[in-house]
């Protein structure tokens, strides 16, 4: 596809991005299959700021000798994919976008202090059971090197006769082995609280009333607050060379609330786990994380 290219710099206040959301509640409706955008979004020079990971690494539970988390540059990419979501051009009303998985690969290692150049576009159209889904593909680059990349899929429920590839889940989980390992307990406001690092302020996650606007009884927890606390609570010290993560979001988390990290014992660079409710028989996250340490 031939992308146009369009530089962000500087990005879109969370005042901007909102007000962009509210009036992308509303669509036309489509008349045939939905077109993929065909913007690039850019932004030319994004720092890895030391305190802007600090803060981050505290809402999920790394710790600094862990290096920047894998799962941050997410972050700094998740206003373009707020951005790419309220076009105009794209064919589905933003609220009600599901996200249902995350697939994160890193290159090389990323350093504080650090600048990227963030590139953000839809990628393909993907025909799910339940919808059409979308994949937003960002990648990183340093110094003209890819040095991490990720790809991103939502899902707009109940569109009949969806496009694309067909959905196939690509991470099966061993049950043979499989222990607890650690428990979380997940305050009322933990949803705010990463909304204040990760830009993500989707009334879902922020408030009660948000929440039961678009029917789940209460706030529930980000799924990429557990992706990161996953990793967090697997990733070594040290810092990351190169690395990848895989997820697959299932149940909602509800808050407050306790889930518990089950995932294999030790065998070296590569996990396996699920983050579960915390009797351990209904899934919320399934992941699959391999890693190469720093020398």
């Amino acid at each position: 596809m031939n992308y146009v290219t369009r530089i962000i710099d500087p990005p879109p206040s969370r005042t901007q991005l909102l007000l962009d959301g509210v009036r992308a509640m509303r669509k036309p409706r489509l008349d045939g299959a939905p077109l993929l955008p065909q913007a690039r979004l850019v932004r030319s020079a994004v720092a890895l700021a030391p305190a802007d990971i600090a803060a981050y690494a505290r809402a999920c539970g790394f710790g600094a000798e862990q290096g920047v988390p894998l799962s941050y540059p997410h972050v700094l990419a998740f206003p373009l994919h707020l951005m790419l979501l309220t076009r105009p051009s794209f064919p589905y009303p933003a609220s009600g976008m599901v996200h249902l998985a995350n697939r994160i690969r890193q290159h090389q290692r990323l350093h504080e202090g650090q600048a990227l150049r963030l590139e953000v576009y839809c990628e393909r159209w993907v025909a799910h059971p339940k919808g059409q889904a979308l994949s937003i593909a960002t990648r990183a680059f340093s110094a003209g090197e890819l040095v991490w990349e990720s790809d991103s899929l939502y899902l707009r429920r109940n569109v009949s006769d969806p496009v694309g590839e067909l959905w196939n889940d690509p991470l099966p989980l061993q049950e043979e082995g499989l222990l607890r390992t650690q428990r979380w307990v997940l305050p009322a406001d933990l949803g705010r609280r990463f909304a204040r690092v990760s830009g993500d302020f989707n009334p879902i996650h922020t408030s009660v009333i948000g929440a039961r606007l678009f029917g789940f009884r209460r706030a529930i927890a980000h799924g990429m607050w557990t992706l990161g606390r996953a990793l967090a609570a697997q990733q070594p010290p040290g810092g990351l060379e190169q690395a990848q993560a895989h997820c697959d979001f299932k149940l909602p988390i509800f808050l407050p609330g306790q889930v518990a990290l089950w995932s294999h014992p030790v065998t070296g660079p590569r996990r396996e786990f699920e983050v579960r409710n915390f009797a351990g028989d209904k899934p919320h996250m399934r992941g699959l994380f391999i890693w190469k340490e720093s020398q």
